[in-house]
């Protein structure tokens, strides 16, 4: 309960009259063991087996894996091994790595789940929600979310909004007798409702706990990745179907055949998936670690596409601490009247606030028997109360001039005293009328009487949070835009949002105006305003949206219920750990122990992730284009198939397996492009088509000094091609040993560790990549070394002059590249800009 509620004595709570009675222990125990009891499944991750399943049966694991099986069938185990184990392990390191984070974010997930508060033995006690049982009384207050359907019961009266469910953004009131659904969260009011459904039977909260937990939007890294592997999948196809029509034509053995689809098949990045898989979840993991709990898997990446951040006030940007600063009569009254009146209207008040709190922390008073109340909500900004005793006789009101000055009796405009707003203080205006007042109307809606007269304003301090001013530093250098969303006075907002460093000429927005303006006018005061005072929760949700609508990237912050429609219409929806149930539920990422200074580090890391994998996919794509055209060029001239599942796995391990990981780990954090489809072509095509050259040319050169004669290895089938004792196949030796070493100087290129490789991608003089690029040769070496390693990779040792021919190949194509690049030679050629 809230810290003025339990200042009440039980006979002036207003539901006591018709207290409803909650269930006993025994009765409680009794329905447990009859199947009424609630399960939870609290799954803010994929279980154990869809991460198996995600990882392990994919469409190209899934036909390896048939492939390999049908090469051991044909005797070729080898070939077999080398197909489909590659692909076993990529799984295998997905399932272990996914399965280490999940386990340590489902740890911390655990701390962060609601509590259900409960009547059990005529006791109010918070019980966790699998604790729960059909029959249940539970109480909700203004920010909870209902957990389970039911009816309320007893006298509270409660405003929920069910959008999470409809759609629709209104509030619902709700009285004795109304079903209330799980998924749903209260806006105002107090009541008890009885659980009727437990989760499972409910399938509304069934249907918001998927949409919440599940529906993940795509960040546009994502979104270009799958256009990739699309494209990617169709040029597999295209080879599958050039192999098997060559094979057709010129009577190539079946084993062959199977032997050149796996090839093909391994140019498909399967291994791409999982990096992004292990990426996001090792991110999520280092992001724990500083106090932040990420639950939606791509939520870190999509941080790193903001390009508006917006805050609110409260909470957020400042510490949620509010102290009772200042209070100026206005009239006749005294100060010392005017505490009274306060202290009394604090107390008294059944559902506290905030803001109420610090009333009743600096002003002690007695809680009074009230005539009815109107509690506080964000779109009318004011709460009120009405009571008929010596102390407290009348109606009064407490709330946001601006909004409370319209139902106030004026003979003078209402102006708070000069210089409170400058200082970054919250201003109030209380406000009472004589005669005390249901304060309902003929239709039962709450409703303030129209005699109210001011009686003093009221000044609250606000603490920043802090470190906050190093915080939104760290995003103007980053390029990101600060927009500050709230709901008190423009000019009070602009007060603290200028001590946390915003400039002195930001522009403010006043949601008064906004209420005036037309569509066009909207959308232009959201695109120019930085500070944005006396905001609704409909109009935090349609600024939102009409940022989105311009382009933008939008992450919203926040911690009350009047967040949520906000957070909801966001890119990113980031909350506190103590803010509402259902702002938390609906953010992708909640800031535990309400730390702010997260929010930076979570902005580093998506850049950092987003990096990594623009450098995995330039490898990734040089690797599958090139091998792509030489297997066309090689089978139309029918010299033979240029490679094996065992050369195919070393290339692939050597110049895309390890080092990938290791750009991945290693990447910095940094400004990286909108879009990464323009910048890989400004990579990829350059060092496709000349690494593509390089190695046909090396391939014919080696084919030419064959001691078999030309017409003999062009009739070659691939299983000859790959015999070590068949010398035609060293083309194919040479033509792996190329492709090695310029895969591992593409590595030096894409993470360049001094400025003279830094022409295409920027310099983190991070020596780090290319040392792993390095440590590749002496691996290679290493395999070459033995007889049994060189079998199972289909390579063999060559003569020193060999090894020069491909030293100097290597050597060219890489000068020739750095000049290509630095002068931009293919961008201009295509007209890339």
């Amino acid at each position: 309960m809230t810290e003025a509620a339990q200042l009440l004595p039980a006979e002036l709570l207003p539901d006591v009259a018709r207290r409803p009675m909650g269930l006993s222990s025994a009765e409680v125990e009794t329905r447990r063991q009859e199947g009424l009891a609630n399960r939870v499944e609290n799954k803010t991750s994929r279980t154990y087996r869809q991460i198996v399943e995600d990882n392990l049966f994919t469409f190209i694991n899934t036909t390896l894996l048939g492939i390999g099986f049908i090469l051991i069938l044909l005797g070729q185990p080898r070939d077999a091994l080398m197909s489909s184990g590659l692909a076993v392990i990529n799984a295998a390191i997905g399932v272990v790595q996914e399965s280490i984070a999940k386990r340590r974010l489902d740890r911390i997930a655990l701390l962060n789940r609601p509590t259900a508060r409960v009547v059990r033995d005529g006791q109010e006690i918070e019980v966790d929600p699998a604790q729960l049982v059909i029959g249940d009384l539970l109480v909700v207050e203004p920010g909870d979310q209902i957990l389970l359907d039911g009816t309320v019961a007893g006298a509270g009266k409660i405003d929920v909004d069910e959008s999470l469910l409809t759609g629709e953004t209104d509030s619902v009131h709700k009285a004795e007798g109304d079903t209330v659904y799980a998924g749903t969260y209260v806006l105002t009011g107090k009541a008890w409702y009885r659980a009727e459904k437990t989760s499972e039977q409910s399938v509304a909260g069934n249907i918001a706990a998927g949409a919440r937990r599940f529906t993940v939007s795509l960040t546009p890294l994502q979104q270009d990745v799958n256009y990739i592997v699309r494209a990617l999948l169709a040029i597999a196809i295209f080879l599958l179907a050039l192999v098997l029509l060559s094979s057709i034509i010129w009577a190539y053995p079946f084993t062959d055949t199977v032997i050149g689809a796996a090839v093909i098949l391994g140019i498909v990045p399967s291994g791409l998936f999982l990096m992004i898989t292990v990426t996001y979840s090792m991110g999520a993991l280092r992001l724990a670690r500083q106090n932040a709990l990420v639950q939606q898997v791509n939520a870190v990446e999509s941080l790193s596409n903001v390009d508006v951040f917006c805050a609110d006030k409260t909470g957020t940007l400042t510490a949620n601490k509010l102290v009772l600063s200042q209070i100026q009569p206005i009239g006749d009254l005294s100060e010392d009247d005017v505490r009274s009146m306060l202290a009394h209207f604090a107390s008294s008040m059944p559902v506290s606030n905030k803001t109420n709190d610090a009333i009743v922390a600096a002003l002690p008073g007695t809680p009074q028997p009230l005539v009815g109340h109107i509690p506080f909500s964000s779109a009318r900004k004011w709460s009120a109360l009405s009571a008929d005793t010596d102390a407290l006789r009348g109606v009064y009101a407490l709330g946001a001039p601006e909004m409370l000055g319209a139902l106030i009796e004026q003979e003078r405009d209402l102006d708070p005293p000069e210089g409170w707003a400058a200082q970054g203080w919250r201003v109030l205006l209380f406000a009472s009328s004589p005669e005390p007042s249901s304060l309902v109307d003929a239709d039962g809606d709450p409703a303030a009487p129209l005699d109210l007269r001011p009686v003093a304003w009221i000044a609250f301090a606000d603490e920043l949070r802090p470190n906050l001013h190093e915080t939104l530093a760290g995003f103007r250098r980053a390029g990101v835009r600060l927009k500050v969303i709230s709901g008190d006075n423009q000019e009070t907002v602009a007060a603290l949002a200028r001590q946390a460093g915003f400039p002195a000429d930001a522009v403010l927005v006043s949601g008064l105006d906004l209420a005036r303006m037309n569509e066009i006018e909207f959308d232009q005061a959201a695109e120019a305003g930085d500070i944005f005072g006396r905001i609704t929760p409909d109009q935090k949700e349609r600024l939102v949206e009409s940022m989105r609508r311009h382009g933008h990237y939008v992450a919203m912050t926040g911690d009350g219920v009047n967040d949520v429609l906000s957070i909801k219409k966001a890119n990113l929806g980031i909350a506190m750990q103590s803010g509402a149930q259902a702002t938390r539920a609906a953010a992708d990422i909640v800031l535990l122990k309400d730390s702010f200074a997260a929010v930076p580090a979570a902005f580093r890391e998506g850049q950092r992730i987003r990096r990594g994998l623009q450098s995995v996919l330039n490898l990734f794509l040089v690797r599958v284009f090139t091998v792509s055209l030489i297997i066309i060029a090689v089978t139309f001239v029918r010299g033979g198939f240029p490679f094996s599942p065992a050369t195919m796995t070393l290339l692939t391990l050597l110049t895309v397996g390890i080092p990938t990981f290791a750009l991945a780990i290693f990447a910095h954090a940094g400004r990286a492009p909108d879009r990464i489809l323009m910048p890989l072509f400004k990579f990829v095509l350059p060092a496709t088509i000349l690494m593509f050259l390089v190695s046909v040319i090396v391939y014919l050169i080696f084919y030419f000094l064959s001691d078999v004669d030309l017409d003999t290895l062009r009739h070659a089938s691939a299983a000859q091609v790959n015999n070590p004792d068949v010398s035609g196949a060293l083309a194919k030796d040479a033509l792996t040993y190329v492709m090695i070493l310029c895969g591992l100087v593409l590595v030096v290129f894409t993470a360049p560790p001094n400025e003279w490789w830094a022409v295409i991608e920027e310099t983190d003089r991070d020596w780090r990549p290319t040392a792993v690029a390095i440590l590749m040769i002496p691996l290679y070496i290493a395999i070459l070394s033995y007889p049994w390693s060189r079998k199972l990779f289909s390579v063999r040792l060559l003569e020193w002059w060999q090894y020069a021919i491909i030293a100097i190949a290597v050597v060219a194509w890489a000068l020739g590249l750095r000049y290509a690049w630095q002068n931009k030679i293919f961008n201009r050629f295509f007209g890339f800009k």
